[in-house]
C-alpha cells in the first residue's frame, strides 16, 4: 500500500517479537506475536502493537496466556467493552490494567520450549496423515487416469446415469432435510433443516444411498458427488439434477472418484454455459453428453475395495486429528492453570 492510500490514518510499525492485538478482535484470541517475517511491516490503528520487557515477560508467554488461560481470556473479554458480540472493541487503557501473574523468566521461555516442541510434534502428525492420505488417493485415481494393462473405455454419462425428476410436492407446514454439496470434491453433506415455507420451490428431489448430484451453478468448481448413506432420504431442490446410478455399468464409488479429482473440473467448465465465472450453470442435458473413461467391472470392483479400505483409513485418522487438535488447548490449559497458581 502507497502512503497516500493510508491518508492522515496513523501507522504504527511492526517488529519481531511485538506483541500485536487486534483491537476488535482480540477477545477472540486475535492476539499474535510478531515474527522476523513480518519485520518493517505495518499496522492501522485498528491493531494495537505493543513492545514487550524482555527482562520481566516472554512475548510468547503473555500471548498463550491471554488466549489460552480462563482467566486471561475473562480479562480481555472485560476489557473489550461493546453492545453486540462483534463490535466489542479492546482500548489501550483497558489493556493496561489487565493483570497477568508471571512466573519467572527462566520458567516462562521453559514453558513456551515444551509448548513449541508439541506444537511441531502435532504438525508433524497432521503432515503424516495428510501424506497418507494423498498417497492413498493418488493410488485409487490412478485406476481411471493411469491405468496399466487395457485402458479404460469412454462412456456418455448417458449410458451410466439417468436423471430423476422432483418427487416431493412442498407442503409449507412440513420441515425438510436438506443434502448440499461442497465444492472442491469435497462430497455430499447433510446440510440445513427448513419447514417449507422458507422457501419458494414447489416441488423437491428426494436423495438415495448411491444417487449422483449436483448443484448445477457450482459443479464446474467440483461440487458433484455421490449421496452417502447419512445423507438417504434427504432432499435436494430442483437446483440439484439427481441421477440412479446404473450399477452394471459403473460402480458409484467410481464415480465419486472420477468427479471428486480436480483435473476433471475444468473440462467441466469448459461445458458449463454462462457469461460470468461465478453464474455458470452445467445444464443435466450437457453433462449426460459427457464423456468419461470407466474401467472394466473387475478393475471397478478392485477399486472399490481399495476405495472402501481407504475411507475406514479416513475415519481412523479423523478421530486421530480430533484427539491431535485437542492436545495443544488442553495443555495450553494445564500449562497455564498450574503456571498461574505458582
Amino acid at each position: 500500500m502507497h502512503g497516500a492510500d493510508a491518508g492522515t490514518k496513523r501507522l504504527f510499525e511492526i517488529k519481531p517479537g511485538d506483541l500485536v492485538f487486534s483491537n476488535v478482535f482480540a477477545w477472540e484470541g486475535a492476539i499474535a506475536v510478531a515474527s522476523p517475517d513480518d519485520n518493517g511491516r505495518y499496522g492501522s490503528h485498528r491493531f494495537i502493537t505493543c513492545v514487550v520487557d524482555p527482562s520481566r515477560a516472554c512475548a510468547e508467554y503473555l500471548k498463550f496466556y491471554l488466549t489460552a488461560s480462563e482467566d486471561g481470556r475473562a480479562q480481555v473479554l472485560q476489557a473489550s467493552p461493546g453492545g453486540a458480540g462483534r463490535n466489542r472493541t479492546l482500548g489501550v487503557e483497558k489493556l493496561g490494567r489487565i493483570a497477568v501473574p508471571l512466573p519467572p523468566l527462566d520458567v516462562q521461555h521453559a514453558l513456551i520450549a515444551r509448548i513449541m516442541q508439541l506444537t511441531e510434534k502435532t504438525r508433524q502428525v497432521e503432515a503424516h496423515l495428510d501424506a497418507v492420505e494423498r498417497d492413498a488417493e493418488r493410488l485409487i485415481r490412478s485406476y481411471i487416469f493411469h491405468p496399466q494393462g487395457a485402458q479404460p473405455t469412454k462412456h456418455r454419462m448417458s449410458e451410466l446415469v439417468s436423471q430423476r425428476q422432483p418427487d416431493v410436492a412442498v407442503d409449507g407446514t412440513a420441515q425438510y432435510r436438506f443434502a448440499g454439496v461442497y465444492s472442491f470434491g469435497r462430497g455430499v453433506f447433510p446440510s440445513a433443516v427448513k419447514m417449507g415455507s422458507e422457501f419458494a420451490y414447489e416441488r423437491l428431489s428426494t436423495v438415495r444411498t448411491g444417487d449422483f448430484i449436483y448443484p448445477k451453478l457450482m459443479a464446474w468448481e467440483g461440487a458433484l458427488g455421490v449421496v452417502p448413506a447419512e445423507c438417504d432420504g434427504m432432499v435436494v431442490s430442483p437446483e440439484f439434477p439427481v441421477f440412479t446410478v446404473n450399477t452394471e455399468a459403473v460402480l458409484p464409488e467410481v464415480l465419486d472418484i472420477y468427479f471428486r479429482t480436480p483435473d476433471v473440473w475444468p473440462a467441466l467448465a469448459e461445458i458449463s454455459g454462462g457469461t460470468n465465472a461465478r453464474r455458470r450453470r452445467l445444464q443435466p442435458s450437457t453433462f449426460l453428453s459427457y464423456e468419461m473413461p470407466v474401467p472394466s467391472m473387475a478393475k471397478q470392483l478392485e477399486l472399490r475395495a481399495i476405495y472402501q479400505h481407504t475411507q475406514a483409513l479416513k475415519a481412523k485418522h479423523a478421530a486421530i486429528r480430533q484427539a491431535n487438535s485437542a492436545l495443544l488447548p488442553a495443555t495450553l490449559e494445564r500449562v497455564f492453570g498450574t503456571s498461574i497458581k505458582e
